[in-house]
């Protein structure tokens, strides 16, 4: 196919599958004014990347849903959906303003009596998932600090079970991910730390893994995605 005359951006892509996928749904949009407006960043997921996370949690039949990194619970709802009302997902935060504004935009989505809010630093959270020996989750979502990636796979292997989900978000990084980050700055040890992560989904043999890479209103980047055998 001839492409050469096309002035479309994968922002009007996006724009265009939003249109085409997904109904108007107004207490979505207003979850991100909502987070923007208390000072979140704007890093959640995008429209399209967040009904992907939803359909990805009810492709794996996925009841149990753990996410690392809550931020205004924009993801948060959309797996809350994937799970249905039976279902449950707990979120890990570390910052209470982010879990005060995600509690809202929940409770506005009406999902909120199937998601749990644990705030404090994810590792300790999930320290304390381990030690209370529930049942195992069937999916994972990181999307957090990314430093820690490769110690929440790890952890997340140890929560799951064989055939739980693991997704990780921002993988490429407008393609920073190719080269070892200067350890000195922020934006090196968060590079490392993708990468570290990805070293662990393709070593772990507990793992089978890949990733793709995604482009739209969020840039270049990527999701990595494995199964827990």
């Amino acid at each position: 196919m001839d492409t050469s005359a096309t002035s479309a951006s994968p922002v009007d892509v996006d724009k265009f599958l939003v249109e085409k996928l997904l109904a108007p749904e107004p207490e979505m949009a207003a979850a991100r004014r909502r987070a923007h407006d208390a000072g979140l960043p704007h890093i959640e997921v995008s429209e399209v990347q967040g009904k992907f996370l939803m359909l990805l949690t009810q492709i794996a039949g996925a009841k149990r849903v753990l996410e690392i990194g809550t931020l205004g619970g924009y993801s948060t709802t959309w797996l809350a959906r994937g799970v249905g009302p039976e279902g449950h997902v707990t979120t890990c935060e570390y910052e209470p303003l982010h879990a005060r504004v995600a509690a809202d935009n929940l409770a506005a989505s009406g999902v909120e009596d199937r998601v749990e809010i644990r705030i404090g630093a994810a590792l300790d959270t999930l320290d304390s998932l381990l030690a209370e020996d529930g049942e195992p989750f069937d999916l994972f979502f990181i999307d957090a600090d990314k430093e820690n990636n490769a110690h929440y796979i790890d952890l997340a292997i140890m929560l799951g079970r064989p055939g739980s989900v693991i997704v990780v978000d921002n993988v490429v990084r407008e393609g920073a991910v190719l080269e070892e980050g200067d350890p000195l700055t922020d934006a090196g040890r968060l590079v490392n730390g993708v990468r570290r992560g990805i070293d662990v989904l393709g070593s772990n043999p507990r793992v089978d893994a890949t990733a793709l890479q995604t482009v739209g209103v969020k840039g270049w980047d990527g999701f990595a995605v494995g199964i827990i055998r």
